[in-house]
């Protein structure tokens, strides 16, 4: 049996979600009705030829109707090129290279594109490890990072030089929601760019991974290069852990030739469990958690213990109208997400942080439908204390200028009843409310 290709383009993204590419190349879908896992670290070769042909075309997409020469995991695999063909499909891109794990996948999205002497200019506030690998790890290296207010999407002007190569964003940004203006963001860098020949021209670099592809898909908006935390929203069960660079084809070589040097590939059985599991269940599993959100965030804004509550489907969030502008799902319909940051009232900082953590406590041994955890984008409900939790990176001092406030709470709303998520919450903060 030779199943024709059938153009599934023609159809919606939430069904090529679940089929992939019609048919992958990659693997027999003669029989099978869910795609196979292989689980072999090597592979098999006829000859010397076609070892050499492998070794040559690797890094290379294949052809339409070719089957690609597989060699050893690390260099390439059937069960992890399906998804990645998925991967580039949710977010209406050309390519995808997934790795191990979200960090893994944000080193090689920004180190690829670097030379002796670059430099990066950041959003000032980033996932507490992303913030880590600049100021740490590419600070050892002798790669210079500058953090600016990219909410003002002319503040990276100043800090462009003839050494700048990236530009990254984090938007919403993790942990407050704060919104970049994408689109003009990216027409300030165009005019740069437009002026500088390929070799230098600056990369703008995406971290999407709480929006996921379901609610914004930055690319449309001219970013080169999409970065995803596979684990989160994408996976959606808290079983997995993985990473994507999500581009235009013409850096996916240096992608996957990076991969192949400095390792972080994702193993077959987790690439086939966020594929035939995560990503199919994308369009079903937001809609849902936004419902809810939009919810707890309703009783948030009400209770007199709350001092603000930072949601992109609120009204009252102070970038509305852009993100009804630039959060928008396959149906181009407005899709706020699923992340809630919210801060209790307190007399100061350090009052306000002691009663987060007070709550956080309380929800840790109290809570059914409400998990005290990091991670987020799971069918359950995570709640976390990011300045003291996830980052903690950030000095103390500089975390309220960044945006990332003392008594600040991260949620990460599931798919459970919506009463039940509030009856935990409405409990916690009448425990924290007793409190001396």
């Amino acid at each position: 049996m030779v199943l024709k290709k059938i153009d599934d383009k023609r159809y919606s993204i939430p069904t090529r979600l679940i089929y992939g590419q019609s048919p992958a190349s990659e693997w027999d879908y003669t029989h099978h009705v869910i795609p196979p896992i292989t689980t072999s670290s090597t592979f098999r070769l006829d000859s010397a030829g076609r070892g050499a042909k492998g070794f040559a075309e690797f890094s290379q997409p294949p052809a339409p109707g070719h089957q690609p020469i597989y060699i050893y995991d690390r260099f390439g695999e059937p069960t992890v090129d399906m998804l990645q063909h998925a991967l580039a499909i949710a977010e209406e891109q050309e390519s995808a290279v997934t790795f191990t794990t979200g960090m893994a996948a944000v080193h090689a999205a920004v180190c690829f594109a670097l030379n002796k002497g670059s430099e990066i200019i950041s959003h000032k506030t980033v996932y507490g490890c992303t913030y880590s690998l600049f100021t740490t790890w590419l600070n050892k290296l002798g790669i210079k990072v500058h953090f600016c207010d990219l909410t003002d999407p002319k503040s990276f002007l100043a800090l462009v030089n003839e050494n700048t190569r990236v530009l990254y964003l984090e938007s919403p940004a993790n942990p407050n929601l704060e919104l970049i203006d994408t689109e003009t963001v990216i027409k300030e860098l165009n005019k740069i760019n437009a002026k500088r020949t390929e070799d230098k021209k600056i990369l703008s670099v995406f971290d999407n991974t709480f929006a996921t592809p379901y609610c914004q898909r930055p690319a449309k908006h001219g970013v080169d290069i999409v970065v995803h935390s596979l684990t989160k929203g994408l996976c959606g069960f808290g079983t997995d852990m993985g990473g994507v660079v999500i581009t235009k084809q013409k850096y996916h070589e240096a992608l996957i030739l990076f991969r192949k040097d400095f390792g972080g590939m994702l193993a077959p059985i987790t690439a086939w469990h966020i594929m035939v599991y995560g990503i199919s269940t994308l369009s079903l599993r937001v809609p849902r958690q936004q419902q809810n959100a939009l919810k707890v965030a309703q009783f948030l804004l009400s209770h007199p213990l709350v001092e603000k509550v930072s949601y992109p489907g609120l009204p009252s969030f102070p970038q509305y109208e852009l993100a009804q502008r630039l959060l928008r799902d396959y149906d181009g319909e407005f899709a706020p997400g699923f992340m809630i940051y919210f801060v209790l009232k307190g007399d100061n900082a350090e009052h306000s942080k002691m009663r987060g953590e007070q709550m956080m406590n309380y929800i840790a041994q109290h809570a059914y439908a409400i998990t005290l955890a990091v991670s987020l984008g799971q069918l359950r409900t995570l709640i976390e204390h990011p300045g003291s939790m996830t980052h903690v990176s950030y000095p103390a001092s500089e975390q309220v200028a960044l945006g990332i406030d003392p008594g600040g709470i991260r949620m990460a709303v599931g798919i459970e009843a919506p009463q039940d998520i509030i009856a935990d919450l409405s409990a916690a903060l009448e425990h924290v409310k007793q409190q001396v």
